[in-house]
């Protein structure tokens, strides 16, 4: 169950962290010079159709141009696609095959759309022109006119009941899906909520029409808001601001959406740093490291890439105190504990694989698969999780829409370009010796200055040196060696003189 939330204001940045009984589940972070656009709302302009890929890509005023496919937008039943997106109709994806792009969108025509997913690495931003408005308890969906309830109100009786409350009233006569957070709610609350959410859509409309294209129509709230909108629910104990403006936006908020809640936000005033209290700042450093440490001295190794984030599960130093087969499955279920943390705390998104030690019972691997299933449920991320295959793998996906805590963090190592690993002193000393051997053939030169790192430097003139002293003889030509403090382990020039 979710505790507490502490949120961190400084004018760079605003941090919120999420503590389940005392330990770090969940941080998002959002930096004032590069704010997230999911949620936000532009009137763009489409640059380049691609029948091929039934996509386009749409300037919205970013760097980048946004991409929209074909199954992510609305077409207007009654007036013709072209006319479009600011219908009614949402392509399924067998209409999505039958239909050409070029029949909804053509270069220069301008539509609103909506940001699904930011830029992530070099990617642009993911669109679509089905609008969604969220609320404390409702998603208005303006091209629709039905009303959803989230598959995590299991309660049939709670179900039918606030779909018939919104049904009643004939006044609201768009679409809505009603949110996790509405179970329990009154007939009192979900009416604000859709009448709120009518007027902010309508207000939104008519802006559309008045914004010169590429333009921003609407933006979404800032953390510290959608915090209070979207994951301050009746688990959470209280929750710490350190600023008294942000305590002043987010007390307004809440007046006017939770008012029963408002006593559970307190100013923090403590002589310590906010995210000092449960360990946070030492918690978002493990974060960014490859291997997480399990309490048997087993571990996991999390590797991202562009296409997918891999985890292996390892025994390590842990030895059991019965059979390998009983070993490996306490390694197996201790690892599914920590990856489903892991999964939120790093924010990873996109397929996942984990490679969990191979076991053979398959009563075992029901109760892994299981275990991780059961954690994931308090993961507000949608997940999908395949079965245990024979070779011990899980295939599954998390709903990816931001960035990872990793990459909003760090930058690809400079030194090996994002590989992990940079080559030895010895092998880069192996490469000068063929490049000095290539440029003694080919040109007339006096002598050689060759410029390297300290440390590859320092195996020519220690390990290799007796193979230096070999090509100085060979080439019949003096080599003089510089040190270039500036110059990566793998980086080197070969003078000529």
């Amino acid at each position: 169950m979710r505790d507490e939330i502490l949120i961190n204001i400084t004018p760079q940045e605003t941090r919120a962290s999420i503590v389940e009984n005392g330990v770090l589940q969940e941080v998002h972070l959002e930096r004032t010079e590069n704010r997230g656009i999911v949620g936000n709302i532009y009137k763009g302009v489409v640059k380049r159709v691609m029948p091929g890929m039934q996509a386009a890509f749409v300037d919205i005023g970013h760097d980048k141009a946004a991409f929209l496919h074909l199954a992510d937008i609305v077409t207007d039943k009654a007036e013709g696609s072209k006319q479009a997106i600011e219908g009614s109709q949402l392509l399924d994806k067998q209409q999505a095959q039958e239909t050409d792009i070029t029949s909804v969108l053509h270069e220069g025509q301008k539509i609103i759309v909506q940001v699904i997913k930011d830029p992530i690495s070099s990617k642009g931003a993911r669109l679509t022109t089905h609008i969604t408005i969220p609320s404390r308890y409702l998603v208005l969906m303006p091209d629709t006119e039905h009303v959803g309830v989230s598959q995590r109100i299991d309660n049939q009786d709670e179900r039918v009941r606030l779909k018939e409350l919104l049904e009643e009233h004939e006044e609201l006569d768009n679409g809505f899906i009603i949110r996790t957070a509405a179970e329990g709610a009154t007939e009192k609350e979900l009416v604000r909520d859709a009448l709120f959410l009518a007027k902010l859509w309508n207000g939104i409309t008519d802006k559309s029409k008045k914004v010169k294209a590429p333009g921003l129509v609407h933006e979404d709230l800032g953390l510290e808001l959608r915090i209070m909108r979207d994951i301050f629910e009746d688990d959470v104990e209280r929750v710490r601001i350190d600023d008294d403006k942000a305590l002043s936006r987010i007390r307004t908020f809440v007046q006017e959406f939770l008012p029963e809640m408002e006593s559970r936000i307190e100013l923090y005033q403590g002589e310590r740093p906010i995210f000092d209290l449960y360990n946070v700042e030492e918690e978002i450093k493990k974060a960014l490291e490859r291997k997480v440490q399990l309490k048997s001295g087993g571990y996991l190794i999390i590797d991202q890439t562009e296409a997918m984030t891999t985890v292996d599960v390892n025994t390590g130093a842990f030895v059991g105190h019965k059979n390998l087969e009983e070993t490996i499955f306490r390694t197996n279920l201790e690892a599914a504990t920590a990856l489903a943390r892991q999964l939120r705390l790093r924010n990873l998104g996109g397929i996942i694989i984990v490679d969990f030690i191979d076991m053979k019972d398959e009563e075992h691997k029901r109760q892994v698969l299981r275990t991780l299933e059961k954690l994931l449920e308090k993961d507000h991320v949608k997940t999908q999780i395949t079965e245990v295959s024979t070779l011990g793998l899980v295939e599954m996906t998390r709903k990816r829409s931001r960035e990872s805590l990793e990459r909003l963090l760090c930058e690809p190592c400079q030194q090996c370009n994002g590989r992990g690993y940079v080559k030895t002193a010895v092998t880069v000393c192996y490469e000068i010796f063929r490049e000095l051997s290539r440029s003694a053939r080919t040109y007339d030169v006096q002598k050689f200055l060759v410029l390297a790192s300290q440390e590859v430097v320092d195996c020519l003139l220690d390990e290799e040196a007796n193979s230096l002293g070999d090509l100085e003889v060979e080439i019949d030509k003096p080599i003089k060696l510089q040190v270039e403090s500036l110059y990566s382990p793998e980086q080197f020039d070969v003078v000529l003189m």
